[in-house]
């Protein structure tokens, strides 16, 4: 007897959910599901798409290729709308294409003479030994075979490394950890790769902390009109394209704010497009970050003051915050609960949240519309396309 399901919804991860609540990964919704079978066999709808990927769904990085876009900004719409009462204001999605993301942490393995380099599967320790990435910008993916070849020749077998690629606007930034460069043969294999490939700077990471090898061009990006020099494997935005969307996103929010506090500035993203038009008060507790940022903002002559210091721990309140027009905050995956909380007992009439984790969002949206703070605008961004990985702006108006 047969028993077929549709697919109605998708759950946090993307696996669909049928209308009697049984979860089959895979599925997207319009598909029906023939559960008397053994396994459940999907029947594909009008929204189910073949992956770009060959190593889907074993990598771990993407969670629904088995989609179309349009299927996939539905699921984003009704993740946030889940998380929070949605405004009238919702902007349309801003989608990152294919091979646009421009920084990626790989792992690579020697064993039984051969080298694996890729990804984790998702939830394990499976190492995924990929030939080709659909979402690596091409410049990251033009590295991987070359360095196969270069850590077979460096490890030693059962040895792992570390690899954390960025693409900056001067090149190329690599980082290697576990990867010896002790003695000369193994500094003139690296600097010769270095050389030979065109990289920009190249490190090595160690028991003893971080050393630069080579330095051929200084790794910089450009951000709102000022050119930032970037520390040794640097958080910032995964594409151009998702950076973007995130600043007009913010600056749209933030009007014609004079002062505005930049909270989790980081390399300064948002804190100099904002300078072009505000005095920015932009704080964080990445050392490096905001030092470069500072001899930036200096060099330029722009109206930023640049603060050390961990939020979780010591929350920007009271007179910290007085006189200011608007305040940016764009907290880890964890959010920034301390935070919200010190914003919730200000005067600070415009507060514009940026978030790469809905779940935390919603909690610190609740704390701020609690004390009658209105959400009014809700800028969507998927920069991390084909995973369930979702971001983004939304503005908050005292009531």
């Amino acid at each position: 007897m047969s028993d077929i399901r549709p697919i109605v919804r998708l759950a946090a991860r993307g696996d669909g959910i049928s209308d009697d609540g049984r979860y089959v990964p895979l599925a997207a919704v319009g598909d029906n599901v023939d559960f008397s079978s053994d396994p459940p066999l999907i029947l594909p709808g009008p929204h189910h798409a073949k992956p770009a990927c060959a190593h889907y769904p074993a990598c771990g990085g993407c969670q629904m290729q088995h989609m179309d876009d349009a299927a996939y900004g539905d699921f984003v719409a009704d993740r946030l709308g889940r998380v929070v009462a949605l405004p009238a204001d919702v902007r349309p999605l801003a989608l990152s294409p294919p091979r646009s993301r421009r920084r990626a942490s790989l792992k690579a393995l020697k064993r039984g003479g051969k080298l694996m380099l890729g990804f984790h599967s998702e939830g394990t320790h499976a190492l995924i030994d990929i030939v080709d990435c659909p979402v690596l910008a091409p410049e990251l993916m033009a590295l991987l075979a070359p360095l196969r070849q270069l850590l077979k020749a460096r490890l030693k077998d059962g040895q792992g490394a570390g690899i954390a690629l960025t693409l900056s606007d001067a090149g190329v930034d690599v980082l290697l950890a576990n990867v010896s460069a002790d003695g000369l043969a193994a500094i003139e294999a690296l600097t010769d790769f270095a050389a030979a490939h065109d990289l920009a700077r190249l490190s090595v990471e160690g028991p003893g902390g971080i050393d630069t090898l080579v330095e051929r061009r200084t790794p910089t990006l450009r951000m709102g009109g000022v050119d930032v020099a970037l520390p040794v494997a640097p958080f910032l935005q995964a594409t151009r394209e998702g950076e973007a969307a995130l600043v007009a996103a913010v600056l749209e929010a933030v009007g014609e704010a004079k002062r505005v506090a930049d909270l989790f500035c980081g390399l300064g993203t948002f804190a100099l497009p904002l300078s072009q038009s505000a005095s920015v008060l932009a704080v964080d507790a990445a050392g490096p970050a905001v030092m470069a940022l500072g001899v930036a903002a200096r060099r330029a002559g722009r109206r930023v003051d640049v603060q050390h210091r961990d939020l979780f721990r010591r929350p920007l309140e009271g007179k910290e915050v007085a006189g200011l027009d608007a305040v940016v905050f764009d907290p880890p995956r964890a959010g920034a609960e301390a935070q919200a909380k010190a914003l919730a007992a200000s005067a600070v009439p415009v507060v514009v949240a940026v978030s790469c984790n809905p779940n935390t969002f919603g909690r610190d949206a609740k704390i701020l519309m609690e004390v009658g703070y209105r959400l009014t605008t809700l800028w969507p961004v998927a920069q991390f396309r084909w995973s369930s990985h979702v971001e983004l702006v939304a503005r908050f108006e005292r009531g």
